[in-house]
């Protein structure tokens, strides 16, 4: 059985409450959804543990805070995309990896101190072997 299988609505619930504010505490969420705060607390941790929740982070408007972002297409080769993957995974700057169908294979969500880094980054990208194409789209403003 799969993660999917295992994911209850009451998980479902608890995950799209937590993507709009990964602050709220055991008692919002449980008041919230009409549950034991032990429920929300046994769940939560469940979805941890299974890898369904990765982390938490602030929502941060780049743009505000003077840094760069792209939001940066990648083509590469079939037989060299997981080798690919795993540098990038390496990378600081790279906050977010998507492996997607659509124009692009891979989309990396890139944060630099500046312009000249986010440039060096794509640069970077663009030699590794198997990369046919980097694509990125600077971020001018966030509106949600």
């Amino acid at each position: 059985m799969g993660i999917r299988e295992l994911i209850s609505e009451i998980d479902k619930k608890i995950l799209n409450k937590l993507i709009v504010d990964a602050r709220a505490s055991w008692t919002t969420l449980a008041k919230e959804l009409g549950v034991n705060e032990s429920t929300i607390r046994y769940r939560v941790r469940k979805l941890e543990d299974s890898g369904v929740i990765v982390g938490y982070k602030a929502k941060i408007n780049y743009v505000k805070a003077g840094l760069t972002s792209s939001l940066t297409g990648i083509d590469v080769e079939p037989e060299h995309l997981w080798r690919v993957i795993n540098e990038l995974k390496q990378k600081d700057e790279v906050v977010q990896l998507y492996l997607t169908t659509g124009d692009h294979v891979i989309i990396a969500e890139i944060i630099a101190e500046n312009k000249e880094l986010l440039e060096k980054i794509h640069n970077y990208i663009s030699s590794l072997p198997g990369v046919k194409r980097v694509c990125p789209s600077i971020v001018t403003d966030i509106y949600k």
